[in-house]
């Protein structure tokens, strides 16, 4: 039998599915409504662009001139004040000629929550690099040895006082967070009931009335004569404030965990903490990453609220520098604009670390 060879008809190319049209095909203009969406936004930006870029780039004031700031004040911006008050607003009242060891000691602390981020450091030592780190900190801060001046914790402000608040808190606040969470699913009354108190007592209040109590109440209760430094106490009602709300998020990860699997750890013979700790608490925190990470970015944006109790971070420390000084009081909006650009790099670095760590969980599931 005679067979006769028929060419198969040409096929289109595989559609390119990765890369910066592709993405902007899927996310922008995917359906009716983000076309429509898009173009809007594009034709807001394009409406906007000039008179912004007019404002802050053409007819703007870069050296740090009050005189040529006030005559460009409505048609221009003024960055130049933040050249004259970038150390005050970095630092707040600590001693201006000492402004290198908040520098440092930020740094430092920085540099540990990097490389607390990198994988290659998850070893059990990297706990005690982090009590180098904050003694460092803490040396460089407070000083009293080594041949450094004495500052006293209340001079503390700016950047420095922002980071360590929020990373402090925070890592109080993780372990007595699920601490709080399993206590809450115990079977025990009255560890359940004092779990649940504390949480909904916590929840149901703002953090500035919890900084009020933590700052102003406590000290009422203390012996007389006993006092705790204010920066012990602020801390203390972040970290309470914060592993309330953390406690909720872990506990929604530990109802998760199909009961089976409970079950199954019982047939084997496992304890409780057993249990928890190679069961189930690897696979509760790991559903709650991009809960968690929201809890932290909020907690490192709240550290603005204690300027209630007289610290001033950066927010704070920005009208310290600006509320005493009436040449550069006007370009508040500079300043601003300045501080929340700090913000929004510590925020950003934050959720895109999260996304990595889902990115990695993703990867252990699949293998």
């Amino acid at each position: 039998m005679a067979y006769s060879f028929t060419p198969i008809a040409p096929r289109p190319s595989p559609v390119k599915t990765s890369g910066l049209v592709p993405w902007i095909k899927a996310n922008l203009f995917g359906s009716t409504g983000n076309t429509l969406t898009t173009l809007f936004l594009l034709g807001l930006v394009i409406y906007m662009l000039p008179g912004v870029l007019k404002w802050g780039v053409i007819n703007a004031v870069f050296a740090t001139d009050s005189q040529a700031c006030q005559a460009a004040r409505g048609s221009g911006a003024c960055w130049g004040v933040i050249g004259e008050k970038y150390r005050l607003i970095l630092f707040g009242r600590y001693p201006f000629e000492e402004h290198w060891r908040p520098l440092l000691a930020t740094s430092i602390m920085v540099g540990g929550l990097i490389l607390s981020c990198m994988r290659f450091f998850w070893k059990p030592w990297l706990a005690l690099v982090w009590v180098g780190v904050l003694a460092a900190f803490f040396i460089l801060m407070g000083g009293g040895m080594f041949g450094l001046s004495e500052v006293r914790s209340d001079m503390w402000g700016g950047l420095p006082l922002t980071v360590m608040l929020a990373t402090l808190s925070l890592f109080l606040a993780f372990p007595l967070a699920v601490v709080v969470a399993l206590g809450r699913r115990s079977r025990l009354p009255a560890i359940r009931s004092i779990c649940i108190t504390y949480i909904e007592l916590i929840r149901g209040v703002p953090l500035i009335s919890v900084l009020f109590m933590a700052s102003f109440m406590f000290p009422l209760f203390m012996p007389q004569g006993m006092t705790i430094d204010v920066l012990v106490r602020v801390v203390v009602g972040i970290t309470l404030f914060a592993a309330a709300y953390m406690a909720e998020i872990v506990r929604g990860g530990l109802q998760a965990i199909p009961k089976g699997q409970l079950e199954a750890a019982d047939t084997l013979g496992l304890s409780y903490w057993q249990t928890q700790r190679k069961i189930v608490l690897p696979q509760a925190l790991a559903m709650t990453v991009p809960s968690m990470m929201n809890n932290f970015i909020a907690v490192f944006k709240d550290t603005s609220l204690v300027t209630i109790v007289s610290m001033y971070e950066l927010t704070g420390a920005l009208a310290l520098a600006l509320n005493s000084d009436v040449t550069w009081r006007p370009f508040k909006i500079e300043a601003y604009l300045f501080i929340t650009l700090l913000y929004f790099i510590f925020c950003f670095a934050m959720s895109r670390y999260s996304l990595w760590v889902e990115k990695q969980l993703v990867k252990s599931k699949a293998r």
